[in-house]
């Protein structure tokens, strides 16, 4: 008998990728997903084998007795319902980012701790193999100390992405547009490896070949860690392709790589490791980008194996949180122009 009683909310590009995996679980059940698009929500819930589409949230997680829902929806609207739906009894994992606010992301914060509910938040790439490799390397200490960093990250986003969308390219509701919506993987990744709490932010952001938005299409700074590490970042969706994403380290002992998923360590002494994606380990999604690969299915396992332990994910409210309010501080900085001090 099926533990978690799961539902999707949010029928868009991203739902396959949660609600497929769900189905691979063996102590959940995805009983029914919730679009305001009814056509989308029956279209999903053929591909999930859900035996009911909503186009209301409430009257789901009420209908169906949920337990777990996954949040598949546009920016602006993660906290209203993951506070919802917890405050409904359910355990949440939401897709990034938190929220565009950062009070926004404590009230989600503060609402899991109030009604004692899991707040998961998808950041799926620190399951790569490359991310994982390098994590290890730095947390096991024989490269030394991190000397510097540096990201970058060159994309492509066409006019159409965001005429095709209602909250794509603007403030109020994506909260920005290539560090909140492209970057921020990466950038939770350069934060994620560097491993220390961050001093200050100071960001330059434009929009410079998306004149029919008002959101940011470049952007380039640095982040200060309380360590003394200076990591240095630039990103831009207006390249000619989305090309591979690159995160240099320079180390006391040595220096590290990651471009695309493969991470690759390398030793003063000559010593070298490499981590490549494993070409066995797929998933079908029923769809969707193919570069996304499997890192999703592998943090939703974390997520109900945490949950079926009575445990914190390892990406929860509070770890999500540190990324959310670096992103912030870097929307503030390119805005006011003036370093943000944490």
């Amino acid at each position: 008998m099926a533990t978690f009683r799961v539902g999707v909310i949010g029928c868009g590009r991203i739902a396959p990728f949660h609600g497929m995996p769900v189905t691979a679980q063996k102590g959940a059940k995805l009983l029914a997903c919730c679009d305001l698009r009814k056509e989308r929500a029956d279209e999903r819930a053929r591909l999930f084998g859900c035996r009911k589409a909503y186009t209301d949230y409430r009257k789901m997680i009420k209908a169906e007795r949920l337990n777990v829902v996954h949040i598949c929806l546009p920016h602006y609207l993660h906290p209203p319902v993951a506070i919802e739906a917890m405050e409904m009894g359910c355990h949440v994992l939401t897709e990034k980012p938190m929220s565009i606010r950062l009070e926004d992301a404590q009230a989600m914060i503060d609402c899991s701790e109030r009604t004692g509910r899991t707040l998961g938040v998808i950041f799926q790439n620190r399951y790569n193999a490359g991310s994982v490799l390098i994590r290890n390397a730095l947390a096991h200490g024989g490269i030394g100390r991190i000397l510097a960093a540096k990201a970058t990250l060159t994309w492509y986003r066409s006019p159409e992405y965001y005429a095709g969308s209602d909250w794509k390219g603007t403030w109020d509701r994506e909260g920005g547009g290539v560090i909140i919506d492209q970057a921020i993987h990466t950038l939770d990744l350069l934060r994620w490896f560097i491993g220390d709490e961050i001093a200050y932010v100071d960001t330059h952001i434009a929009n410079r070949e998306h004149p029919t938005v008002d959101v940011e299409d470049v952007a380039d700074g640095v982040i200060g860690f309380r360590n003394g590490v200076r990591a240095a970042f630039w990103a831009n969706n207006y390249y000619s392709h989305d090309a591979q994403v690159e995160i240099d380290i320079a180390c006391e002992y040595g220096s590290i790589k990651m471009v695309g998923e493969e991470g690759r360590v390398s030793y003063q002494d000559g010593r070298e490791f490499v981590a490549r994606p494993n070409p066995a380990e797929t998933f079908d999604y029923g769809g969707g980008p193919s570069y996304w690969g499997a890192s999703h299915v592998k943090q939703i396992d974390q997520f109900y194996e945490a949950l079926a332990a009575g445990e914190t994910p390892e990406i929860d409210g509070r770890q999500a949180f540190k990324t959310q309010q670096m992103v912030c501080a870097m929307y503030e900085s390119g805005k006011t122009g003036r370093r943000v001090t944490f």
